[in-house]
């Protein structure tokens, strides 16, 4: 398969190193010519202008700085991209990229939204998920290339899914990252070592994956028996949080901002639902 790559920043050229590595014929392009150089040296034809870029493949895949720094390039490129497929891996929001597949719609360009759930490191590895949104038809017809960069997965038709999902997951991360924190500081101040508190750590997440599965189907009935446990339980548990962390010198403000959250659902009459309930505190910008 041909496909061009525009942007050689960290991650494009991780993309672009993938694609020579499964054996495509890959065209890449930046606008500092020195960045292509090592992968000039692996195979890759280095396109002059990225309108000679765009003419080379029929599938062109931009991982720029922006969405800007995308329609800066691309816009005045419109008859040369039609027909072709545009897989968009830039960061963005959702309305920027659905305001991206319209235009490319209207031009007569396949259009895929995408966000990279890896650092450039991973990129290549089928352990690595890629989000797809947009052209189904785009992304049946070149699912296969795709997969040389990480595991394909679609999210259907509406182009800011991919976004959308990716800024969600990414809060999830620093959510996580937050609490292990926490509990990394919590242990460490009686002498247990990061490394040793960790394995525990990760182990313990099988479990909270778990929960997930069985609040979802609750949030989305809006009902939430405390089958497990309730927020009453979790009331006092997280009490004994926010006091450890104070009795160390640790901030206790995350641990607090949990200890408010369920606090008012309780003051609301909530208290034996489970901790799903918290779902309409975050719905109502925690005012509920």
């Amino acid at each position: 398969m041909k496909v061009t790559v525009l942007g050689l920043g960290s991650m494009g050229t991780a993309l672009a190193g993938a694609l020579l590595e499964a054996g495509h014929e890959t065209t890449v392009w930046n606008r500092s010519a020195g960045k292509g150089e090592a992968l000039a040296a692996r195979g890759a034809a280095r396109a002059g202008t990225a309108a000679e870029a765009v003419a080379a493949s029929p599938l062109v895949i931009a991982c720029l700085s922006d969405y800007d720094a995308v329609d800066g390039v691309l816009d005045p490129l419109a008859e040369t991209l039609r027909g072709r497929t545009l897989v968009n891996l830039t960061s963005g929001t959702p309305e920027q990229a659905r305001e991206s597949a319209s235009r490319a719609a209207a031009r007569g360009i396949g259009y895929l939204d995408g966000a990279i759930m890896s650092t450039p490191p991973g990129i290549g590895s089928p352990q690595v998920m890629l989000l797809y949104s947009g052209s189904s038809q785009a992304f049946a017809e070149h699912r296969e290339t795709l997969a040389s960069l990480g595991d394909p997965v679609g999210l259907g038709e509406d182009a800011g899914a991919a976004s959308l999902y990716d800024t969600a997951l990414l809060g999830m991360m620093w959510a996580t990252l937050g609490g292990w924190l926490q509990g990394v500081a919590l242990t460490g101040a009686d002498g247990v070592d990061a490394a040793t508190f960790t394995p525990v750590a990760v182990r313990w997440m099988t479990a909270v994956s778990g929960f997930m599965s069985t609040y979802a189907p609750q949030v989305d009935a809006g009902a939430y028996p405390g089958d497990d446990a309730t927020l009453d339980v979790h009331f006092a548990t997280i009490e004994h949080l926010v006091h450890a962390s104070a009795a160390r010198g640790l901030d206790p403000r995350l641990p607090e901002l949990f200890k408010t959250f369920v606090g008012q659902a309780i003051a609301a009459g909530h208290g034996g639902d489970s901790y799903a309930r918290l779902i309409e505190t975050v719905r109502a910008g925690g005012r509920a």
